[in-house]
């Protein structure tokens, strides 16, 4: 029977890594659904994988039994509640492992980083290192806050189509935390376009009065991220700002490579 190419492909990058087939395979699948929202039907995973619809039944049928998905009433596969516990265990591990890049911000700009993701539609801080300024920002890790208002959160929509936002925005509403607070989708998607064009994000004094934030995206992090630096608008001046984002984009592009290496934990 003529072997896909899709099998052909599997088989040699299962050969050269010395890995198991049917586990790449099936962890393709689980990322394929979480592409596809969550949902997903064997004629679609078929589709996009390239693989022979028995071999997705069968591989599908052993994540069913471990738990890792689910069979709905309508026959599609959703992902299932085991990955949960998993992907919490992730996100802690991505904050400690982001401490390292987080502490060499605060050594070179002299004030507080922080890294955060995109959970459902809140904002979570995973980690931070303090400024050692006497005056400093300090903020909670897990603490959650509404994207428009937040620099991490403008970084990180900066890179969803207009209509996801828009969507975001209709389900979270744009409460005003400060007078600065941007409380419309309009100038919230203006203000992506601004951190699209200038590869940063600003929040000034639009979640705090007299806090500035600069952040940027981590580029292809396993899961939407952004670090950020922040403190008091008298020293995150426009002068300062010239000088602190090439060290965020740096480190953020350190910090990404390190992410998406297999087989190994970022270190700084």
């Amino acid at each position: 029977m003529p072997t896909s190419s899709a099998s052909t492909t599997d088989s040699a990058r299962s050969a050269a890594s010395g890995g198991v087939q049917s586990l790449e395979r099936a962890f393709d699948l689980l990322e394929r659904m979480a592409d596809a929202g969550g949902e997903v039907g064997l004629s679609e995973l078929s589709a996009s994988s390239g693989l022979p619809l028995p071999t997705i039944h069968r591989l599908m049928r052993t994540l069913v039994a471990c738990g890792y998905v689910r069979q709905q009433p309508n026959r599609r596969y959703a992902l299932g509640p085991r990955l949960i516990r998993l992907g919490e265990s992730a996100s802690r591990l991505l904050g400690t492992w982001a401490r390292p890049y987080l502490a060499r911000l605060v050594e070179e700009t002299g004030e507080t980083a922080n890294m955060a993701l995109l959970d459902g539609d809140e904002i979570v801080y995973v980690a931070q290192v303090p400024s050692k300024h006497s005056m400093r920002m300090f903020t909670e890790v897990g603490r959650r806050v509404l994207p428009h208002s937040t620099g991490v959160g403008k970084a990180l929509l900066s890179g969803f189509p207009p209509e996801e936002v828009r969507a975001l925005l209709g389900r979270t509403g744009m409460p005003a935390a400060t007078d600065r607070t941007i409380t419309t989708p309009e100038g919230f998607l203006a203000a992506l376009e601004d951190v699209r064009r200038q590869g940063y994000a600003i929040d000034d004094n639009e979640q705090e009065i007299g806090v500035r934030c600069l952040a940027v995206p981590v580029p292809d992090s396993p899961t939407a991220a952004a670090i950020s630096i922040s403190g008091p608008a008298g020293r995150v001046t426009e002068a300062a700002t010239e000088r602190i984002v090439p060290v965020l984009q740096q480190v953020a592009a350190e910090l990404s490579e390190a992410l998406t290496t297999p087989g190994t934990a970022p270190t700084a």
